[in-house]
């Protein structure tokens, strides 16, 4: 696929569409999905609207106590099993334990994600942002492969965000080894690896029917903005002056309720048949960027995030950094 790739199918659906009327006329009965991140912000809604949907859906979790209570509310097959994104030997003891558990696995989303944080290390020295948002989904989704390629149709859905408008791939430091650490090119760099994550793995599912797309859920409250102070989501115009949601984020930012469509759409509409691979957003195909717009920085794909390319070099980056590890 390539950036002309992204044509807009008009999917009926819209910026405020929610997941629950995404999934309306979708049946998925009797399958089995595994949501990262799916005890807090839009994870939480994503498995509600799956479970509610008759989905049997599997949590993994870096603290039980929290994901216990958020998942409480919820009604439906919902399980957890312990994982931590930054620890590959729990990564791989997660994957071992869905290999003896599962006969297949119908959607994995990895929805999951760190954004803005201070400089650490996670695995082998991995730069965090990188680290947690691209390799440990890596090396879960490339571990459950087994699974994925058993069930017909399977999708994958990788997060992403407009956030990979900030920053191409790093491919000369991506570890931050020399370069200055900037949190939000970091931040760039991480969400650009995730929508080339997707480009990347479509090609791995096809001989078995299967699709990856990465998606832009919006801008949205959640616990993922826990990294940034008060002051720089004023700057940022986020809040206004007394701490409160700008006037700017009261229209343009979405419900998680509404930030998780994008995603279910993508992990289940017919209209994605045939265009493997694409970033979406608004719960349709996200159209390229138009660099003249003054919407520029919110809106669209750019097409470093969407160069095959790119995302072999990714990938080969990717599995020997595993190796390594």
């Amino acid at each position: 696929m390539s950036i002309a790739d992204q044509v807009p199918t008009q999917s009926g659906f819209h910026a405020k569409s929610t997941g629950k009327e995404v999934l309306e006329n979708i049946d998925l009965s009797g399958k089995t999905a595994i949501v990262t991140g799916g005890y807090s912000g839009l994870g939480l809604e994503t498995v509600r609207a799956l479970a509610d949907k008759g989905v049997k859906v599997i949590v993994p979790v870096r603290s039980p106590e929290k994901a216990q209570a958020a998942l409480a509310e919820l009604a439906g097959d919902i399980t957890t099993a312990p994982m931590d994104l930054a620890d590959l030997a729990s990564v791989r003891s997660f994957t071992d334990a869905m290999l003896d558990d599962l006969s297949a696995l119908d959607l994995l989303i990895n929805n999951a994600g760190i954004m803005a944080c201070p400089e650490a290390r996670v695995g082998p020295g991995w730069e965090s942002q990188f680290g947690v948002n691209h390799m440990g989904h890596f090396a879960l989704t490339t571990a459950l492969m087994p699974l994925l390629t058993k069930a017909p149709g399977t999708r994958v859905v990788a997060l992403s965000s407009t956030g990979h408008k900030i920053s191409d791939i790093l491919w000369d430091d991506v570890q931050y080894s020399d370069t200055a650490y900037d949190k939000w090119q970091a931040y760039g760099q991480a969400k650009t690896a995730n929508a080339l994550f997707a480009n990347g793995l479509s090609r791995r599912l096809k001989p078995s029917g299967g699709l990856a797309f990465s998606v832009h859920p919006g801008g949205i409250f959640t616990p993922l903005q826990r990294h940034l102070p008060q002051e720089e989501m004023i700057a940022l115009g986020w809040l206004d002056e007394s701490g409160e949601p700008s006037e700017l984020a009261k229209q343009g930012f979405k419900t998680p309720e509404q930030g998780c469509s994008t995603t279910l759409w993508a992990a289940t509409s017919p209209k994605l048949e045939g265009k493997a691979g694409v970033y979406c957003e608004d719960a349709d195909v996200a159209a390229p960027t138009d660099m003249d717009s003054p919407t520029a920085r919110f809106f669209g794909v750019n097409a470093h995030a969407c160069d095959d390319e790119s995302a072999e070099r990714l990938w080969d980056m990717s599995e020997k950094l595993l190796q390594d590890a």
